[in-house]
C-alpha cells in the first residue's frame, strides 16, 4: 500500500527535488550551498526556489484574482526581502528595488507577490522576531500596497525608482548612509590593489576570488574587448578605445545561495583614464533558465527560445523591461557553450539589515515600500511587453480585484503564513536528511 502514496510524500518530494536542483554541482560547491541554506528557514527558502515553482505553477487560486493574459508581466522570478537592496550604476546615483533577474520570466503577477509575501513571514519570524499579530499588519500593508500603486497608475502615470530624494521613512537614513559610505574608489580599495609595475590589479581574497588559467583569462579578455561590446543596447564611451581594455580577470567564488554552483568572473576594466578610481568591475555571470522553464510544456519551451534564443538575451530583455535606470554595461557573451550576462558590478549594492528595525510599526512602513516598488517594477514590465502601455495591465489586475480587495489581502495573506509553515517544515527534512546525516 505504502508505494501508492508516493505522490504526497512530503519529505520525499523535497528530498528528491533538492538532490535534482543540484546533482550536477561540484561535492565542495553543493556542501557549500547547503550549509548556507541550513542557516534558517528563510535561507532554505532563498536556495530552494525550484520548491516554490513546483507547488505553484498550476496553482487554482491564481484563477480568483488573475490567471488572464492581461494579468501577466515580466516578473522578477525569485522574489523575496533580500533581493530588495540599493544599487547604482554607471551615473553613481544610489536607487533601492529589485536588482536581480536571474530568473526574470513572463507569468502572472501573483507568482512574484505570493513569493514576496512569503518571505516577509519568513524574514519577520527570523530577522525581525514580530509576533503573529504585528506579521499578519506588515503581510496586509505589504499587499495593500501593492494594489493600491497599480490603481494609482491606471491613468498611465509615470513609474519612477526610489533614489535618495523620493525615499521615505527608514529607507531615507539607510540610502543616504549607503551613498556616504559606499562609492566607486571604496568598491575599488575592496577589491582591487594598485602594483607600481602591473597598474591596478584583483587583491588576493581567499574564498572569494580567484585566479584563473592563463587559457580561460585570455579568452575573456577577448570577449571582453570584442565581442561582448556589439551585445550592448547603446554604445558605451564610443569614442574612448581604451575604455574596454581589461586590466585583469578573477573567478567570484561563494557569492550568493541560489545561484551558487553557477560560473562567475569579475573583469576589470579600464573605463575612464582620466582617474585612478573610475575602473570598472564586470560581472560575468553565466545564465541558466529560471525554474519555471522545466514546468513549462513543449510548446511554451519551444515559443519561449523563439522569444529569447540564450538565457542571457533574456536576462538582458527583462532588466531593461524591469529596472527604471539599466546598467549601460549590460550585454551578454558566449564562452565554452555556456552564456553569461555581462553587467556593472554596482558599488552601491547593499541589503537592508531588517534585523535593525525596531518593532512592527517600522518594519510594515517598509512593507508597504516592498509591495509599492514590485507594483512599480511589474508596472514597467508591462509597459515593455504593450508598447509602452502599462494601463492595460493595470487596468486588468483592477477588474480582477474590484470590489474584493479584502479578500485578496485575505487570501495571499493566509497562503504566506501556511507556505512558510510548511517552509520551515520543509527546512526539518533538508537538515534531516542533508545535514545531519552528512549527506550531500
Amino acid at each position: 500500500m505504502s508505494h501508492a502514496l508516493t505522490g504526497h510524500n512530503r519529505p520525499q518530494r523535497v528530498i528528491e527535488a533538492t538532490q535534482q536542483a543540484n546533482n550536477t554541482l561540484p561535492t565542495a560547491t553543493r556542501q557549500a550551498k547547503y550549509a548556507k541554506m541550513a542557516a534558517s528557514p528563510y535561507r532554505f527558502f532563498r536556495g530552494s526556489n525550484h520548491l516554490y515553482w513546483n507547488d505553484v505553477w498550476h496553482d487554482w487560486r491564481f484563477a480568483l484574482f488573475g490567471g488572464w493574459p492581461e494579468t501577466q508581466t515580466w516578473l522578477q522570478g525569485d522574489a523575496h526581502v533580500y533581493n530588495f537592496g540599493a544599487y547604482g550604476h554607471h551615473d553613481d546615483q544610489v536607487r533601492y528595488g529589485m536588482d536581480d533577474f536571474d530568473d526574470a520570466l513572463i507569468g502572472d503577477y501573483q507568482y512574484d507577490l505570493w513569493r514576496l509575501a512569503i518571505s516577509v513571514v519568513l524574514d519577520a519570524r527570523e530577522n525581525a522576531e514580530l509576533d503573529p499579530k504585528a506579521i499578519d499588519k506588515a503581510l496586509k500593508k505589504l499587499i495593500k500596497g501593492y494594489y493600491q500603486t497599480l490603481a494609482h497608475h491606471v491613468d498611465g502615470k509615470p513609474v519612477h525608482a526610489v533614489t535618495l530624494d523620493s525615499a521615505k521613512g527608514t529607507l531615507k537614513p539607510f540610502m543616504s548612509k549607503v551613498a556616504d559610505k559606499q562609492s566607486r574608489a571604496r568598491m575599488l580599495e575592496k577589491w582591487t590593489t594598485l602594483d607600481e609595475q602591473k597598474g591596478r590589479q584583483f587583491t588576493e581574497r581567499p574564498g572569494k576570488l580567484a585566479n584563473l588559467p592563463a587559457d580561460v583569462a585570455s579568452q575573456l579578455r577577448r570577449l571582453i574587448e570584442q565581442e561582448y561590446q556589439q551585445t550592448l543596447q547603446q554604445a558605451v564611451k564610443e569614442s574612448d578605445s581604451h575604455h574596454f581594455r581589461v586590466k585583469d580577470t578573477a573567478r567570484r567564488l561563494d557569492a550568493g545561495t541560489g545561484s551558487l554552483g553557477v560560473e562567475r568572473y569579475y573583469v576589470l576594466i579600464e573605463g575612464g583614464v582620466e582617474h585612478e578610481h573610475d575602473d570598472i568591475i564586470l560581472d560575468v555571470k553565466e545564465q541558466v533558465p529560471p525554474e519555471a522553464f522545466r514546468l513549462m510544456d513543449k510548446h511554451q519551451q519551444q515559443a519561449w527560445r523563439k522569444l529569447f534564443p540564450n538565457e542571457a538575451i533574456r536576462h538582458a530583455a527583462a532588466f531593461h523591461a524591469i529596472a527604471e535606470h539599466p546598467d549601460a554595461y549590460l550585454g551578454w557573451l558566449t564562452m565554452n557553450g555556456k552564456v553569461f550576462s555581462v553587467r556593472e558590478r554596482s558599488p552601491f549594492k547593499k541589503d537592508f539589515p531588517t534585523h535593525k528595525l525596531s518593532g512592527g510599526k517600522s518594519y510594515r512602513k517598509l512593507a508597504q515600500q516592498w509591495g509599492e516598488i514590485l507594483a512599480r517594477e511589474h508596472l514597467r514590465g508591462a509597459q515593455a511587453l504593450n508598447q509602452g502601455d502599462s494601463t492595460r495591465f493595470a487596468k486588468a489586475v483592477g477588474q480582477r480585484l474590484k470590489g474584493r480587495e479584502e479578500l485578496f489581502v485575505e487570501v495571499v495573506s493566509t497562503l504566506a503564513v501556511a507556505y512558510a509553515d510548511c517552509t520551515e517544515q520543509d527546512y526539518a527534512v533538508f537538515i534531516d536528511h542533508f545535514l545531519a546525516a552528512g549527506s550531500a
